[in-house]
């Protein structure tokens, strides 16, 4: 099972996202010229072909183990970190303070998807210490940056992040784990958390743990709640880890994926208390935590264009290859003749292109909010706002369905591990669960995200989605008229749901959640459409080389995907009512 990263497509959609003038002078990236990004894409699918694919079944074969405290990695895992760690990979897009490159979010957002195509099990670590270095710039104190964030960056220490206990899940509010002050100024912390990726590995010579916790004279429910950092050794004077702290993994998971990523169970204070140091302000450790989430949320959707990416690939050659049935070449023909099985690879294919245009024009959208000033910046960090739950959900369920789609393709050599279709979408089935389920997303995008600026936010996006439409009308070319006709009538039916949604009196009622998923995904259905149509038209007026497979793929997803926009609206507004029944008929237990 193979995976080459497709970097002209990365590159494509990275301009397309930021602006053909975003790289170089006077551009939104400054001095990064893309000819630089080009060639750190270059090194980044070098090291994920050459150093990550090959481990990827061993790490789902042999998993991880547990003996006593210790967990070990699968062979192979501790040379090609070390290999992370020496090419600078962790400090790509870290601020340049404490040792990062500073390179835009949207060059590794492009890298995260490549890493994540060739090792979901391995990517994920520092997938999770981005989001700590992250939280850690804007909330920690001076003394404790100065004091981890240089290894961090550096890769020498990995991070986690601990919300989740067994009666609290997506629901933090339950939590139970402690903090108790100490004389010195520093905590302890008392409890036990589960779901925790890489809690204890043996990659790195430490391990920053970020926990939520609540102090004895908290507020309740999530007013109560602060976050602090427990490293699994406490640095010395010298600055190397030191005394081991009172915190330990006492269980791993069986998991249906990512066997590779040990998800551990860790307990803390079990002999006096695990010493931690207080991130931010006390009973404020939420909105902390959210930055570490918000990134990870991202990066989760880039997790499932990578999966999707890849499943597509393996899925097409094997089509390629495969011979049987009566086609137009001959007899057996490649399956790829089928009309089923070309249905199958295009809709796989053209859900992929379109999330990630949508994860990239996020990570654009941050690095202008980051770059920019007043209100400019107000606006990208809105629309980043408005996007993220699109970036995380959109794109992993299109993981899932593109994964599933190419074991069907492999028709029952995909049910049989050797061809690697099943692990794909063993792997692909945990993001839409993790990093807030996919159903807290939509909740999010409909009752805070939609309310931005009084709704301008999302009212602006309309607005981009109807210039590019316009755009495409305005080429008087068939193809692309009629790509502007199904995205008008997407973005349509987009505006009457989002009327719909703004007026009801209560934004977290039955009425609005009960739309909110079907909302989401027709808000990504008219910003794909519209993406890959405005995307393929500027291809074709440059001219490029890939500019048929461009237009083919919005063609397809026009005609063959946003056509399902108008019931996803009769869905969001008018369904309402059958839930409630159908709710009703769940909880009497008939």
């Amino acid at each position: 099972m193979s995976y080459r990263a497709p970097l002209d497509d990365l590159l494509f959609a990275m301009r397309r996202a930021a602006g053909e003038t975003a790289f170089g002078p006077g551009g939104l990236y400054g001095e990064l010229d893309a000819a630089t990004a080009a060639a750190t894409l270059e090194e980044a699918a070098k090291f994920a072909e050459t150093a990550l694919l090959p481990l990827d079944r061993v790490g789902d074969r042999d998993g991880v183990t547990l003996t006593g405290e210790k967990v070990t990695t699968a062979p192979g895992w501790r040379e090609a970190y070390s290999l992370w760690v020496e090419g600078g990979w962790n400090a790509l897009s870290a601020p340049p303070g404490h040792g990062g490159m500073g390179l835009p979010l949207l060059l590794g957002a492009a890298c995260t998807e490549i890493w994540n195509a060739a090792n979901i099990s391995f990517a994920l670590c520092p997938l999770l210490g981005q989001g700590a270095i992250e939280a850690m710039g804007i909330h920690a104190s001076e003394a404790l940056k100065s004091a981890y964030l240089p290894k961090m960056i550096s890769g020498e220490w990995t991070a986690t992040m601990n919300l989740t206990e067994p009666q609290a899940g997506s629901d933090l509010a339950h939590l139970r784990t402690r903090a108790e002050r100490a004389e010195d100024g520093s905590y302890r912390l008392f409890g036990q958390k589960i779901f925790i990726t890489y809690g204890e590995h043996d990659l790195a010579e430490n391990i920053v743990h970020l926990v939520l916790a609540r102090l004895p004279d908290a507020p309740a429910g999530t007013r109560g709640i602060s976050l602090f950092l427990a490293p699994k050794f406490l640095p010395g004077p010298d600055g190397r880890p030191g005394a081991r702290n009172d915190l330990r993994c006492v269980g791993i998971e069986h998991k249906l994926g990512i066997h590779g990523s040990p998800t551990c169970t860790m307990s803390y204070g079990d002999n006096g208390g695990a010493v931690a140091f207080l991130v931010g302000r006390e009973n404020e450790g939420l909105a902390c935590m959210f930055t570490m989430m918000n990134n990870a949320r991202l990066s989760v959707g880039l997790q499932g264009v990578g999966l999707a990416e890849r499943a597509t690939q393996t899925a097409l050659a094997y089509a390629r290859d495969r011979r049987q049935g009566r086609g137009a070449s001959s007899d057996p023909a490649p399956i790829v003749e089928h009309p089923d099985v070309a249905r199958m690879l295009m809709t796989m294919k053209a859900k992929t292109a379109a999330a990630r245009a949508i994860c990239y024009l996020t990570a654009a959208a941050l690095d202008r909010a980051r770059l920019l000033e007043g209100e400019e910046a107000q606006a990208a960090q809105e629309r980043a706002g408005l996007l993220t739950p699109l970036a995380k959900a959109y794109s992993t369920d299109i993981g899932c369905e593109a994964t599933s789609l190419g074991v069907q393709v492999h028709g029952g050599m995909g049910f049989i591990e050797e061809t690697g279709a099943a692990q794909l979408l063993r792997d692909a089935r945990i993001t839409p669960i993790y990093e807030g389920t996919n159903g807290i997303q939509a909740i999010d995008l409909v009752t805070r995200k939609l309310r931005l600026s009084k709704g301008a936010a999302v009212w602006r996006e309309i607005d981009d989605m109807r210039g590019d439409i316009d755009a495409l009308t305005a080429s008087n070319d068939a193809i692309f008229v009629n790509i502007a006709r199904r995205a008008a009538a997407a973005v349509e039916a987009f505006e009457r749901a989002t009327d719909f949604l703004s007026a009801t009196s209560d934004p977290r009622g039955f009425e609005a959640l009960a739309g909110a998923t079907p909302y989401l995904r027709l808000f990504a259905l008219a910003r794909g459409v519209t993406l890959l149509g405005a995307g393929a038209l500027a291809s074709h007026r440059a001219g490029d080389a890939a500019t048929r497979k461009r237009i083919v793929t919005a063609r397809f997803f026009a005609d063959n995907l946003a056509v399902a926009a108008e019931g996803l609206e009769r869905a969001t507004v008018e369904g309402g009512d059958s839930l409630i029944a159908g709710q009703a008929l769940l909880t009497a237990g008939d």
